[in-house]
């Protein structure tokens, strides 16, 4: 209900901004200044993300997407294919024109003299030149495109590849492919076509591996929209049963090609992974104040809550259809939601929810975050995120990444020497004193702040001694240095002869009979008792 309740109020902020309804402008504005009174600090750079910056700048209504250039699934694909269209039309005429000119010199040359036959074969050569390289360039444009079936020749080599392919096969998609069964069932004959329609779909995409990403998932995108054209047209599906229908197709189909499609080893995609993951890290001192979350922690409902999201985008990791990885984003951001709004007492706006799912993913720091993201563009089915609480979540998860990417010191409201001291690990914000703990805070946790805090004294006294260390040390290899620059120098002035003496002196035991005047030893005597 909060969700249908907020899709309700989305057009309306986006035609408030263009002159829509005076009441709904004037609560939002009287909103928006009691907002700036009560905290001046909740103003972030970058972090308040209007409806209307969510849907596809061509103003069709559906959502847009960072890696489409703003623009929706269909939006795009139009796009796409009008530029390629202006493409080999530019072509076409660049072809008859330089037709029209070697038809013309041909002509002119058939009237010149004999004398100029050397200058005629010269003629010759630049016109096969040409038309080889005409030639080349349509055949280039109007050859067999990724989107073409496989050629007959190729068929039987794929379909001795099969069986080894399916031996490989995991539970998952044995499970997958009895479900796909037991579902066409219920179309009866159109479940037939629907079957052969999939299973030459993934024959040709085994013989597309050595194309680019983008080229297979353009190709994936006209198989759903092929697929999804025959069962509103022939079939009559009702639209309930048609997205059961297109659910159903996409797990059959990229359960078997999630091991090749996902994550390539031909794209920057893990290089991306990588770089997303060690900025995250870098940021982990970001505190819910910083980004002005309306998420408290201490109340233990919406700890659990934030438990589970950051569990919930983990996950998303491990799911190989991209309908339940965006089913992992949506139960993120509905456990996000119901945060906000047990803290809030009030249920949560956009402006609350795009800070904290910045501050979820920063706390869970997913594993292979852009590879999940780009698969979901790539090979998810369109009418999922172009419109609906999935793509609308998912829109948010993609500009939650771009503004961590993104981050900087105006963004959180700190001074770049803070920021950049944040960055390198010298030292970390430290809690805020007046904050006070709830009465029934898990005395654990708030031991382990404690420790924190002690641990961060620790390191800067421990910091302010070394450098005092160091500066000691300099202090007495200088001293050291400068005694001894003392001594040489009063030794250079004034030198010490030591002169050994003129007589040795004679040992108390020596053998020195001539000089020897001392009594006899006394002798002994016996008295009588």
């Amino acid at each position: 209900m909060d969700w249908e309740k907020r899709r309700r109020d989305a057009p309306r902020r986006v035609t408030d901004k263009t002159g829509g309804t005076e009441g709904a402008s004037h609560r939002q504005l009287v909103l928006h200044q009691s907002r700036r009174k009560m905290n001046l600090k909740s103003e972030r750079r970058g972090i308040h993300v209007d409806q209307s910056e969510l849907l596809c700048k061509k103003g069709c209504g559906y959502y847009g997407n960072l890696a489409w250039q703003g623009f929706c699934s269909k939006c795009w694909r139009e796009e796409y294919h009008k530029a390629r269209q202006r493409q080999i039309q530019e072509d076409w005429e660049l072809a008859e024109r330089l037709q029209r000119e070697e038809e013309e010199a041909f002509a002119s040359s058939q009237s010149s003299q004999g004398a100029q036959s050397l200058t005629f074969s010269k003629f010759e050569g630049k016109k096969t030149n040409e038309k080889s390289r005409k030639v080349t360039t349509v055949k280039k444009f109007f050859s067999a495109s990724s989107r073409g079936g496989p050629k007959k020749a190729e068929i039987p080599e794929a379909k001795a590849a099969s069986p080894s392919l399916h031996r490989q096969a995991s539970l998952e998609t044995d499970r997958a492919s009895k479900e796909f069964i037991e579902f066409l069932k219920t179309f009866h004959k159109m479940g037939q076509e629907i079957y052969k329609q999939t299973k030459s779909f993934l024959e040709a995409m085994h013989h597309k591996r050595e194309l680019s990403i983008e080229e297979q998932s353009e190709y994936a995108q006209d198989f759903y929209q092929n697929v999804a054209e025959r069962l509103q047209t022939r079939g009559k599906v009702p639209p309930e049963k048609m997205e059961k229908a297109m659910d159903q197709i996409e797990k059959y189909v990229m359960t078997r090609l999630y091991k090749y499609v996902f994550c390539p080893e031909t794209t920057d995609d893990e290089k991306k992974d990588l770089a997303v993951q060690k900025r995250i890290r870098a940021l982990h001192w970001v505190t819910p104040q910083m980004l002005c979350v309306p998420v408290n922690e201490e109340i233990p409902e919406v700890s659990d809550m934030v438990v589970k999201a950051i569990t919930d985008i983990i996950e998303m990791d491990s799911k190989r259809v991209p309908r339940d990885k965006l089913a992992c984003i949506t139960k993120c951001s509905k456990h996000i939601f119901n945060a906000i709004k047990i803290t809030k007492n009030e249920p949560a706006s956009a402006d609350d929810f795009l800070p904290t799912l910045i501050y979820i993913v920063l706390k869970g720091n997913p594993p292979r975050l852009q590879s999940n993201i780009q698969y979901i563009t790539r090979f998810c089915n369109p009418s999922r995120l172009m419109t609906g609480e999935d793509g609308y979540y998912f829109t948010n998860l993609c500009c939650a990444v771009a503004f961590i990417e993104k981050l900087d010191a105006q963004s959180l409201n700190l001074s770049q020497e803070d920021f950049d001291r944040y960055m390198s690990g010298q030292t970390s914000p430290k809690k805020q004193e007046s904050e006070r703990w709830a009465p029934n805070a898990c005395l654990g946790v708030k031991q382990m702040y404690k420790n924190l805090d002690l641990l961060s004294q620790l390191n800067e006294r421990q910091e302010r001694l070394m450098s005092q260390a160091k500066k000691l040390e300099k202090d007495l290899i200088d001293w050291t240095d400068g005694i001894a620059k003392e001594v040489q120098d009063i030794v250079e002035k004034y030198p010490l002869e030591i002169k050994p003496p003129s007589q040795p002196l004679a040992a108390i035991d020596s053998e020195n009979v001539e000089n020897d005047k001392l009594p006899p030893p006394l002798q002994p005597q016996v008295y009588a008792g």
